[in-house]
């Protein structure tokens, strides 16, 4: 393990991706206040809203399940315990980050909010750069060869 990485034993995302996740809502929000854009008609927005929000919440919940029988930490700032490869992480490197977007989606159609399902995109980009990208370091280096491998036979989003 590099020798900053071994120091702190956390990945140094640069932020807690739910203050993330938060911050890009209510920017959203507060855009859709400023200049709304209403697109869907309610019956649309309520039903798909809600459809993926329920899926980001069942996938989150599925990946902290996976934490927790690992016995390892799910928060950034906590070093890792385990490398977790079952549940969804079979099918995702990511799966509590692709439900964030799941969220994010959801909430912008169940509001009508455009601008909320805009930044869904700019949301995904700081996730990858400026979490995930720094988490593969971190694992990479405090798991090795466990990880590389699990690396190359798993998609890093879905």
């Amino acid at each position: 393990m590099s020798q900053s990485i071994a120091a702190r034993d956390n990945p140094g995302v640069i932020a807690r991706p739910p203050l993330i996740l938060f911050t890009f809502i209510a920017l959203g929000l507060a855009l859709d206040w400023l200049m709304p854009a209403a697109l869907l008609p309610s019956a649309v927005q309520y039903a798909v809203g809600g459809v993926l929000i329920a899926l980001a919440l069942a996938l989150a919940l599925a990946a902290m399940v996976c934490f927790a029988r690992a016995s390892t930490n799910i928060p950034t700032y906590l070093p890792a315990k385990a490398l977790v490869i079952v549940g969804p992480y079979r099918f995702s490197r990511n799966p509590i980050y692709v439900a964030m977007i799941l969220l994010v989606l959801g909430v912008g159609v169940m509001v009508d909010g455009v601008w909320i399902v805009a930044l869904a995109v700019p949301f995904a980009v700081v996730l990858r750069y400026g979490v995930i990208a720094r988490e593969e370091r971190y694992l990479e280096a405090k798991f090795r060869d466990s990880y590389r491998a699990y690396r190359a036979r798993v998609r890093r989003w879905i």
